[in-house]
């Protein structure tokens, strides 16, 4: 598929889910599947989740019970790995949860421990290979991080929910950055809503300019912001055209430099993925599936694309 043409031959159309389509592995409504042109190719019953990778091989690592990280084989749909963040290495008899992990090199795994707050490399064995503590100002179980993910230079760059904050670790585990996400001025709404206000972030992406993407979770938005923390662009709540931005979730730097953002508890009548052309904010595809796979789709991971992106 050539993604390009697609893009500019849609440009001239009301664009939707049908415009052109890429093929997504997504959670929602008690289910993982794979949808591409509104068919649901591949499915399995799971509950929910915050984070999932499509690895090497074709298998699909996610998160079972927010405390287990499996690995899938989808011709067979068996847990061919398991790792139990709350009985292994210290955590028993402590409440875990775990929003984050990523495959690594060598088959080593990075996972992120709320709860035990801290950040671990396991080998496949489930050996402990590096380890640190979260600098944390609101330790909760299920709100030290969203996402979290460890850099080409060897830091790690998290999402720290509950304090509303980006912060960036050294190899060491010393905090070099970090960046309080804004509340612009409002004041804080609970909620998980398209009415709802706060600073929860849930996913940062470090750029190649050396800026920070950053997922303002129930802010509705989505800033870029520069070392010196100054934001140099952002997406708002109604700025895309019919769509109403609420949790917004994951995000993801394409090939092309597009940026996919997740929405998530918007409600019926707005998509659950969108990708936008960042210089121009134009919406160039949505994924539109309410119906299909309810209010709550946190994560998703795009199977049809060649080349290297950031997520």
């Amino acid at each position: 598929m050539n993604r390009h043409l697609f893009a500019v031959a849609a440009s001239a159309l009301t664009l939707s889910s049908t415009a052109f389509a890429h093929k997504v592995l997504l959670q929602g409504n008690g289910k993982l599947a794979v949808i591409e042109n509104g068919k649901v190719e591949w499915e399995m019953k799971w509950g929910g989740i915050h984070d999932i990778h499509a690895l090497p091989n074709g298998n699909f690592m996610t998160a079972r019970n927010m405390r287990e990280i499996v690995e899938i084989d989808p011709k067979t749909k068996k847990i061919v790995w398991s790792y139990n963040c709350a009985t292994m290495n210290g955590n028993e008899g402590k409440r875990i949860e775990v929003h984050a992990f990523q495959p690594l090199e060598n088959g080593k795994v990075f996972i992120a421990e709320s709860g035990a707050g801290r950040f671990i490399e396991i080998s496949r064995e489930g050996r402990i290979l590096k380890e640190f503590k979260m600098k944390l100002d609101r330790p909760h179980p299920h709100k030290d991080t969203r996402l979290a993910r460890k850099l080409k230079n060897g830091h790690i760059l998290a999402s720290h929910e509950g304090d509303g904050v980006v912060r960036e670790y050294d190899g060491a585990g010393k905090v070099v950055w970090e960046y309080p996400v804004p509340l612009f001025g409002k004041k804080p709404k609970g909620g998980h809503g398209p009415t709802s206000w706060g600073n929860s972030t849930f996913s940062c992406v470090r750029l190649e300019n050396g800026n920070t993407l950053i997922a303002t979770g129930n802010g509705h938005s989505v800033i870029e912001v520069t070392p010196e923390k100054a934001v140099v662009w952002q997406v708002t709540q109604n700025e895309l055209p019919k769509i109403r931005l609420a949790w917004v979730t994951t995000l993801e730097v394409l090939p092309n430099g597009n940026y996919l953002m997740g929405n998530c508890h918007a409600g019926p009548g707005n998509p659950l993925l969108i990708e936008i052309e960042p210089k121009t904010k134009k919406v160039v595809w949505q994924l539109d599936e309410f119906e299909k796979f309810g209010n709550s789709v946190p994560n998703s991971v795009l199977l049809d694309l060649v080349g290297k992106t950031r997520r």
